[in-house]
């Protein structure tokens, strides 16, 4: 290999490098956002909650250097193939976990409401730690696929979004059942249901990072191996 070309090789190999490094911090502070969120919710927590809208701003700004960073890979080292499938993967990846960081934000946002003066705190609040848990692994996981482009390991979390699915559903009808018999919960319940759909839109979107991974390890999209399968 000529010595500019080895150059071009590092010099791409440590872009890649600081690419994994930015999606990685980013995952890292949407799963502490998911967290934090949760944690605000189940204590009326109003000050962690305020943190959490906060934050928000700070996976905002790390999207956007990603984002620089894959523009300039793209205009300079020209990569192809695999190389390019992993660029254009962590450009994808960056937008789908600030959307992510989005969805944790909003569920602060209703900690407030829901723990508004005189309202009668609802048992089924208990269960959403629980799935809010699942869909953070979730995204922790494919973020460890996406860093070692582990194939595998990102198939095996759009089958845990299934199980994910499962549970909002279950919380969704009891979350309508309580609200049928206690009326005067409606708004709470509400508020209720809008924090568990968030918490579905997260494995949501962990499982469409879990394809680009796919793909970007494989040259293959997911779904055609599994209507194949």
């Amino acid at each position: 290999m000529a010595i500019g070309q080895e150059h071009t090789v590092k010099a791409f190999d440590q872009d890649i490098k600081q690419l994994r490094a930015l999606i990685s911090q980013m995952g890292g502070l949407a799963e502490q956002a998911i967290d934090d969120a949760m944690k605000a919710l189940q204590r009326g927590d109003t000050v962690l909650a305020d943190e959490v809208r906060k934050k928000d701003k700070a996976i905002d700004a790390i999207e956007a250097e990603v984002e620089k960073l894959a523009v300039r890979v793209i205009a300079l080292r020209a990569p192809m193939a695999d190389d390019l499938r992993e660029v254009i993967a962590a450009l994808k990846i960056a937008a789908v976990v600030e959307r992510i960081g989005d969805y944790a934000k909003n569920i602060a946002k209703r900690v407030p409401l829901i723990h508004a003066e005189g309202e009668e705190r609802i048992e089924a609040l208990s269960l959403l730690p629980a799935m809010a848990r699942m869909a953070s692994d979730m995204v922790h996981d494919v973020l460890d696929a996406f860093a070692s482009r582990d194939a595998e390991v990102a198939a095996q979390i759009c089958v845990r979004d299934t199980a994910l699915d499962d549970f909002y559903d279950a919380i969704f009808r009891t979350l309508v059942t309580f609200m049928v018999e206690n009326p005067r919960t409606v708004s709470q319940v509400a508020h209720l249901l809008f924090v568990a759909k968030n918490i579905e839109r997260i494995g949501d979107h962990a499982t469409n990072v879990a394809e680009m991974v796919y793909f970007a390890a494989t040259g293959r999209y997911l779904a055609d191996e599994a209507a194949a399968g």
